[in-house]
């Protein structure tokens, strides 16, 4: 009851919960209460409402996009890998900034049998290493030579190259290239994963460039923190059309108000990991309910796009009922533009996948992970959704 009070005294437009007892933010609700019942009301008025909220709430305004002076430097013009079934591009990207200069370094995997190749952009944010397979050794969370084999390409970034990981007063990385001084910044300036997100987006800039991809079908991928940046990314930038979600938890695909007890929370995440949201999003720890967004909102945002969310059977922490209702709750806006959402409400058992509609979901066995079974997956979705006649 204390919930449903504080969310009704912040002029919230509410949606009843129908399994938990809660109330969220309806997402075809505008601010001033107004029901979306159109595309153009949902794309002039509703969706850049939640967008802003977004931005201001919770991963923060970024004081650039694409920068002036963004440039891209060839360092490996094509060489043949994979026993000549695809090439190897190396591409340095650089800007510069008030503060410095600053870039990432980008390898595409391009399959040569493909002319222009869908592609995956992997958001590597666990060692730089990994964002780059050892000759040889198999990789199930970057498997590269079984992507080129299915005829995309396989490009990543290691995220500590535009931001290192680590709270360090936003001092370093993106964040001092162009906010030189720390001080200036305020309660909605960008967090490392909008920083991170931001840097994906500068990678589409040069896709945008490289005939041997098709920029109309690229996927943004990330697990765990990168999973929380990648749904950001597709939610702000619009070119992506596929945007996956691996075990992001908190701050990604799962409901804040849905209170999952062995699941993170907005209190303990802020505190972990102070650097990767906004200041704005502090406040809401232990607070939830007056919380004027929720992660199907997030979700929501990429419509009519095509959108992916994952979880694994033992990654409680992840909470991942919370992750599977924001697909369920989200699907709406898919409707809004006559197209399928997420097909199923009911929470699906391990290893039965729901890929009918534009937004897919699987619950994997194991642990908090990227594996090939997740990959496999991504992989049957953007086989039916971009290779087929027409997305129902």
């Amino acid at each position: 009851m204390k919930q449903k009070q504080m969310l009704r005294a912040s002029g919230l437009a509410l949606v009843a919960g129908s399994v938990w007892g809660v109330e969220l933010p309806d997402v075809l609700k505008t601010a001033d209460g107004k029901t979306v019942d159109s595309v153009t009301v949902w794309e002039s008025v509703r969706r850049p409402e939640i967008l802003e909220l977004f931005k201001t709430q919770e991963f923060g305004r970024n004081p650039v996009e694409r920068p002036a002076s963004l440039s891209f430097e060839a360092v490996e013009a094509g060489t043949e890998v994979l026993e000549g079934k695809a090439l190897r591009k190396r591409v340095n990207i650089r800007y510069s900034g008030p503060g410095c200069a600053g870039s990432i370094r980008v390898t595409a995997f391009i399959p040569k049998a493909v002319k222009p190749a869908p592609a995956f952009l992997l958001i590597c944010t666990m060692t730089e290493q990994g964002s780059e397979p050892a000759p040889g050794v198999k990789n199930p969370v970057w498997p590269v030579e079984e992507i080129v084999a299915r005829g995309y390409a396989a490009l990543s970034f290691f995220a500590g190259d535009v931001d290192p990981d680590t709270f360090d007063g936003f001092t370093n990385g993106a964040h001092s290239v162009f906010q030189p001084d720390p001080k200036a910044r305020t309660a909605d300036s960008w967090g490392t994963l909008a920083a991170w997100a931001w840097g994906a987006s500068r990678i589409m800039d040069w896709i945008e460039t490289e005939p041997l991809i098709d920029r109309t079908r690229v996927a943004v991928i990330g697990h765990s923190r990168g999973g929380k940046t990648a749904l950001w990314c597709g939610a702000s930038d619009t070119r992506f059309a596929l945007t996956i979600s691996n075990d992001s938890g908190c701050g990604g695909a799962k409901l804040n108000r849905m209170d999952l007890p062995k699941s993170e929370h907005i209190a303990r995440i802020t505190t972990a990991f102070p650097h990767w949201f906004c200041e704005n999003f502090k406040k809401y720890g232990d607070n939830e309910a007056v919380l004027p967004l929720d992660q199907h909102m997030l979700v929501a945002l990429v419509a009519p796009r095509l959108a992916y969310v994952a979880s694994a059977s033992e990654d409680a922490w992840a909470g991942q009922e919370g992750e599977f209702r924001s697909c369920v709750l989200a699907s709406p806006v898919w409707r809004l533009y006559g197209k399928k959402g997420l097909v199923g409400d009911t929470f699906p058992a391990v290893a039965k996948p729901l890929q009918e509609g534009c937004v897919g979901y699987h619950l994997r066995a194991g642990k908090h992970d990227l594996e090939r079974y997740d990959w496999d997956r991504y992989m049957d979705f953007a086989d039916k959704h971009w290779r087929s006649a027409s997305v129902h």
